[in-house]
């Protein structure tokens, strides 16, 4: 049975037209940027990435990462709508062409493996991230499983990381691929609800406790990772920097007991204007709450 999630892949992976490979002046489909390229929204300064595979970049949080997007590089697709998201608002950012396949993308990261070997510059990372969530793809646990051999295969130092929104890690499958990689960081904002309602959006059924339960279950190897920010939309304040919604969070990080924990704030410009970063002493402060409670924990500023 088709879940809402599988419903809203459908529809926003379905190819309304056959593509014309190398035409870039089809306004039907966007920007088709050179391979290494960003593209930049006309309407609003947020990014579309390369697909499948873009960078490297310098990661504030993994070092020198090589991204794999598995989602299309025209468009978003993904579980949550989040106001603050780099790479837009869903609604905006449909895509008209189709997942990258999974032997698209081993062939892809394999070359430019190669390429990276060739030069002398091995990643730190291979990192999933990108056009929206990657567990979305019906491929994902094959997928690494192909990556995990070309890393060790290319460059056996390098970490696998997967940055995920965490809302499908109830599906057994997604949740035994994620159990491979060195570094499963699972998004956790907030668990007030009526928050992640209305800043994280989702775009389907969300059940805040299975997923925390589903966590727990990583049986400590996962990473949590949580945006702090400030700000006002639609009249709403969203600053999750205080107590009424660090220390409830607190207390589920303690019994989910994460590896590790990592705290950021908005780095690059968002869809929404009214947002604004957290500052260092806020971040630095729920750093030592973290360090009190005995979670290894950093922040990106």
């Amino acid at each position: 049975m088709l879940d809402s999630y599988d419903i809203y892949l459908y529809l926003c992976c379905k190819p309304q037209k056959q593509a014309t490979p190398g035409n870039t002046s089809d306004s039907s489909y966007g920007f088709h940027l050179p391979a290494q390229s960003f593209q930049y929204s006309n309407t609003m300064p947020t990014i579309i990435y390369p697909s499948p595979i873009f960078g490297p970049v310098k990661s504030r949080r993994l070092g020198i990462s090589l991204g794999i997007n598995l989602l299309p590089p025209d468009g978003k697709i993904c579980t949550f709508d989040c106001l603050y998201c780099e790479c837009g608002f869903n609604a905006e950012k449909r895509t008209t062409t189709p997942l990258p396949s999974r032997k698209e993308v081993s062939t892809a990261l394999e070359n430019k493996l190669i390429e990276m070997s060739r030069e002398g510059q091995l990643p730190d990372v291979l990192t999933f991230a990108g056009n929206g969530e990657p567990t979305i793809h019906p491929q994902f646990g094959e997928i690494i499983d192909d990556t995990i051999i070309l890393r060790n295969k290319y460059c056996p130092g390098a970490k696998v990381s997967v940055l995920t929104n965490a809302t499908l890690i109830t599906r057994e499958k997604v949740f035994n691929a994620l159990s491979k990689v060195d570094n499963n960081i699972l998004k956790l904002d907030t668990v007030d609800t009526d928050y992640i309602m209305s800043v994280d959006r989702p775009t389907g059924s969300y059940d805040l406790a299975s997923i925390v339960e589903r966590m727990k279950a990583f049986n400590g190897t996962a990473v949590i990772q949580t945006m702090f920010m400030k700000g006002s939309v639609n009249g709403r304040n969203v600053d999750n920097t205080g107590d009424k919604y660090v220390i409830p969070w607190l207390e589920i990080i303690r019994e989910i007991a994460p590896r590790e924990v990592m705290i950021y704030t908005i780095d690059r410009e968002t869809p929404h204007a009214g947002l604004q970063k957290a500052t260092k002493e806020e971040l630095d402060r729920i750093v030592s709450l973290l360090h009190s409670s005995g979670i290894k924990a950093s922040a990106s500023y």
